[in-house]
């Protein structure tokens, strides 16, 4: 069962778990989130925004055409706001940071910085709780490009725990799952009136 954020007429948010796909994968049967519901609402869904499949948390579909595409327009003029907790090696040396890079795909659904060919993207970050080994951090993407937290904090030397595309195998192996989570979502409705949407942090967080 997948846990109801919100819902009213127009609009559905949910709880992802991790471990499950947004939209159909290429060549997979597995199900995916938009079928199943659905299917148990018995009506056409509009996919909004995705999460990675190995990431959690707070996600949206619109259940009307008009509420797609205001929220489209909400997401391409940056009006909505995010922020994820990530579980990362290391600790940064500053509390807080901005990351700008600019950000392609290389293939094979990886994703990486070029400064010259990549589209500009931006993410910024503070530490939540410090620590030798790893840190819980706040991402806050300004930008919305595939994996962008993701790289973003690989590329600053702190990958998030248990990325098995960006880090190293052989450690990120060692961990139950991708440790990034979408805590907190901010929009504004079509009748002007601010939605907040929280999600708690999975258990397995306060393991590490």
């Amino acid at each position: 069962m997948v846990p109801i954020l919100f819902e009213n007429e127009e609009l559905l948010a949910l709880e992802k778990p991790e471990g499950i796909a947004v939209i159909p994968e290429r060549h997979k049967e597995s199900a995916c989130l938009l079928h199943i519901m659905e299917e148990k609402l018995g009506k056409r869904l509009f996919v909004v925004h995705r999460l990675d499949k190995e990431v959690s948390g707070i996600l949206l579909f619109a259940k009307t055409a008009q509420m797609h595409r205001h929220l489209n327009l909400e997401f391409e003029q940056r009006r909505i706001q995010k922020t994820y907790m990530a579980l990362v090696h290391g600790c940064p040396k500053e509390k807080t940071g901005n990351i700008h890079a600019s950000i392609r795909a290389f293939g094979s659904g990886r994703m990486g910085i070029d400064p010259e060919k990549g589209k500009g993207s931006h993410t910024r970050w503070e530490v939540i709780r410090g620590g030798k080994d790893q840190s819980l951090l706040a991402a806050f993407p300004v930008t919305g490009r595939r994996h962008q937290i993701r790289v973003h904090l690989y590329h600053i030397g702190h990958p998030i725990v248990g990325d098995l595309r960006y880090g190293d195998k052989n450690m990120q192996k060692n961990y139950p799952r991708l440790m990034l989570h979408a805590h907190g979502l901010e929009c504004r409705m079509p009748d002007g009136k601010m939605l907040r949407l929280d999600s708690p942090l999975p258990d397995v967080f306060s393991v590490w």
